[in-house]
Parts: structure tokens; C-alpha cells; sequence
């Protein structure tokens, strides 16, 4: 997964902080590297498929509520993804 590319797009389809985008981008790019999402679902994770989850999340969230999302659906479906999650109080 290109971090840099998936950054630059997190800021311009959720228009958001750049510092956010760095960190849900390095979450990302951790995950991906991982191979957790690829075993599970039989792929590499991408910067669509970040993107078009990102995208089903509640319209009233910020970037990081989304990545939060997103990742406790994956928890809740197939275990193991809460460690790629971002603690807000610590952005």
C-alpha cells in the first residue's frame, strides 16, 4: 500500500487534518504489512478499499471516527484488528 498516496487522499475525500491523515495512513500502512487483512479476506488491503470503508462510516465523523469504525467492524467480524485502532486522546 502507497502511504503517502493514501494520506494525500484521506485529507481530500474526508478533508481532513493533515496530522490525522498521517496517522490513520501509518495505521493503515501497519495493517497492510501485517498480512491480518489479506488472510482474512483473501487480498491485499488497498488504499480503495480503505477509502470505500472510510466512506461507509457515520457522514457525521472525522477521519479518525471512521478509521475507529471501520476497524471495530473487522474486530467484530473476524477478531484482531482492535491494535490498529487509534486512541483519540492520544492525536
Amino acid at each position: 500500500m502507497d502511504r503517502t498516496q493514501l494520506e494525500s487522499q484521506l485529507i481530500e475525500a474526508f478533508d481532513a487534518e493533515p496530522a490525522a491523515a498521517r496517522i490513520v495512513a501509518r495505521q493503515a500502512s501497519d495493517l497492510a504489512d501485517s498480512a491480518q487483512y489479506a488472510d482474512d479476506f483473501e487480498g491485499p488491503l488497498t488504499v480503495e478499499i480503505v477509502l470505500d470503508n472510510l466512506d461507509d462510516a457515520p457522514a457525521e465523523s472525522d477521519l479518525i471516527e471512521r478509521w475507529n469504525w471501520w476497524l471495530g467492524a473487522l474486530e467484530l467480524s473476524h477478531g484482531g484488528y482492535q491494535r490498529f485502532r487509534v486512541r483519540p486522546d492520544v492525536v
